[in-house]
């Protein structure tokens, strides 16, 4: 019994004790995990929401454009920002009014911000004060030094040297719109939020070249994104440098011959295409849209402003020619046989075809004209008649030799083809027969033919280079093959344009330039942009200067120099200015002789 007694006593103490072991395990596990879920919760929350890594892409440097001596057209500043992250800011009112008492906050940046805050993420920063002095950032550093969610960064700004100057064939950059993102294959570097992209011009053809690659930053995130550290850091590949073909100075010089006149201004490189200037008058601030213009009313301003600040007349501005048409169509007929130079025709000042009556533009008429003459004196009649023996068909094949027609191909957006009518192009577009009388009219540059300021100088190019077809580029020229147009033809009509500026009875001869070795030879045109009835003719043509401006004649000019070897091509356009040979002819002139002295080219 008592052998019983002893042994249950025995598996008592022995369950005692397991039990004993047993709560002790227990109460170790429950105080660990009192440890763990009380005291050491939130570390250890933390670190579970720490569970991930990506990478965050950094914007590149965009390249700079430089002009053919390596001066700036396009450029960075490092500039700074004063920057909000709307979840650690606070309520967005209050913040912008804080940062008021520091800072001017006018009420469009407010409406930005505001705006942007609805649209990202509140972990994501917004800029509210974008391209403030070192100082400024400092001074602002210093006073939200206590302040969670408002600070400052250093950032690139896009600088644009010549302003205005050079806006259309620079362009300028902004920031990512919709559709950018839409046909963009690099949507992922587009969505950077201070990322630029070439909007316009070279900025817009070449983006891609200027942009660079972009550098990464590897970083610790939370699960609802938010970034907690950086872990590494790769940099980018900046953008290529671009060395245009543009001379920084002729540039400016250009731009600023048309003063409050509109218009367009080409001068190029007879032999490579090299342009040297190109100007669209009036221009615009491109560095107004980095940012993009806050103010509705600003933007509504500029881009439905009655004279198109926005246009680029150079390559998209589509012109009836004038009379400087009369060198397509002068070649047309000597190539084709139809006239000989010395061939003369009788100008009394109309030329009859049927019932139909053509002017000259001077009413009493030139007289006996051959093809010197008519160049010179831009005699009217001489043209309707060597039109009318060529024919409209002749005269298209030749004016596209000469670069009419078609787009050059210049490294810009929006080059318009102009037009250069046929039999056949009036039957597709209109259902209709061509009529010999819309071959004259063809003849002196009016009617459906359309060119714009580009081809124009492309065209003064080729002939003044012998006969090549060479292209206009702001990337560098290439090689120009023969037009094959018989050069005794081609010196025919070099000799007329040179007596246009070069003797007294010449339509250019008050804007000639005097200094020896610098002459230029030219074709003056008036591009008519009303109808003139037969009553007005009966009682006297109104004067340009007696008529409204938007009634008024554009006023055109092409050129080369120097005369005996020449190197440099020019067109201008003055939108209703009058008169070629007073309103485009000084501004050709300034310009070639500026180019001349320039030394921008050797010889």
């Amino acid at each position: 019994m008592a052998g019983v007694r002893s042994r249950t006593q025995l598996i008592r103490r022995r369950a005692l004790l397991l039990g004993g072991v047993q709560i002790g395990m227990v109460g170790v596990l429950a105080g660990r995990l009192v440890q763990l879920q009380v005291l050491e919760g939130d570390r250890y929350s933390r670190r579970a929401e720490d569970n991930r890594t990506a990478e965050r892409l950094l914007t590149p440097a965009r390249g700079e454009i430089l002009d053919r001596r390596g001066r700036p057209l396009a450029h960075n500043r490092e500039t700074y920002r004063l920057l909000l992250v709307p979840e650690r800011a606070g309520p967005i009112d209050a913040a912008l009014d804080e940062i008021s008492r520091i800072a001017v906050l006018n009420p469009a940046a407010r409406e930005r911000v505001r705006r942007t805050v609805l649209k990202q993420p509140g972990f994501e920063p917004v800029v509210v004060l974008d391209d403030i002095s070192w100082e400024e950032m400092a001074r602002l550093s210093l006073a939200i030094a206590e302040r969670d969610g408002i600070f400052t960064s250093a950032a690139q700004r896009r600088i644009y040297p010549l302003g205005a100057a050079a806006a259309h064939t620079i362009g300028y950059v902004g920031r990512v719109s919709q559709k950018d993102l839409e046909r963009s294959e690099e949507a992922a570097l587009l969505r950077i939020p201070d990322f630029r992209i070439g909007k316009t011009g070279v900025e817009r053809t070449q983006d891609a070249t200027l942009r660079g690659a972009a550098g990464t930053r590897l970083v610790e995130i939370t699960s609802t994104g938010r970034q907690r550290r950086e872990l590494g850091r790769r940099e980018g590949l900046a953008g290529e440098t671009l060395h245009l073909t543009l001379d920084a100075n002729l540039q400016t010089f250009a731009a600023g011959l048309f003063g409050a006149e509109t218009g367009a201004a080409v001068l190029m490189d007879i032999r490579s295409g090299d342009l040297l200037a190109m100007v669209s008058s009036p221009s615009f601030d491109p560095g107004a849209f980095h940012d993009g213009i806050a103010d509705r009313r600003e933007w509504q301003a500029l881009a439905s402003h009655p004279l198109h600040p926005l246009s680029n007349r150079a390559v998209s501005g589509q012109y009836a020619p004038g009379s400087t048409f009369k060198v397509a169509v002068a070649l047309a007929a000597l190539e084709a046989r139809v006239v000989s130079p010395d061939q003369r025709f009788f100008c009394n000042g109309v030329h009859e075809l049927g019932t139909g009556k053509f002017h000259c533009w001077r009413r009493g008429g030139h007289g006996h004209v051959d093809l010197f003459k008519g160049l010179q004196q831009s005699c009217d009649v001489y043209f309707y008649e060597i039109a009318q023996r060529t024919g409209i068909d002749r005269i298209a094949a030749m004016a596209r030799k000469l670069g009419f027609g078609e787009p050059t191909g210049i490294e810009l957006p929006g080059e318009r083809s102009g037009l250069v009518p046929t039999k056949a192009w009036k039957q597709k577009a209109r259902n209709e027969s061509w009529q010999v009388g819309e071959t004259l009219i063809a003849g002196i540059g009016q009617g459906y033919v359309l060119a714009t300021p580009l081809q124009l100088a492309t065209m003064t190019a080729r002939l003044a280079n012998g006969g090549r077809a060479v292209l206009p580029r702001l990337l560098g020229g290439a090689g120009a093959p023969k037009l094959g147009i018989d050069r005794r033809h081609l010196n025919a009509v070099r000799t007329g344009l040179a007596a246009v500026t070069g003797s007294q009875r010449g339509t250019a001869w008050a804007a000639r330039i005097q200094q020896a070795g610098f002459e230029m030879a030219g074709k003056t045109g008036t591009s008519q942009v009303r109808r003139i009835s037969a009553l007005e003719r009966r009682l006297g043509v109104r004067k340009n200067e007696d008529l409204p401006r938007e009634e008024r004649d554009h006023a055109l000019f092409v050129g080369y120099a120097p005369l005996k070897q020449p190197r440099y091509a020019a067109a201008v356009i003055v939108e209703h200015g009058g008169s070629g040979s007073k309103a485009a002819a000084p501004l050709a002139r300034d310009l070639l002789l500026a180019a001349q002295k320039s030394g921008t080219i050797a010889s």
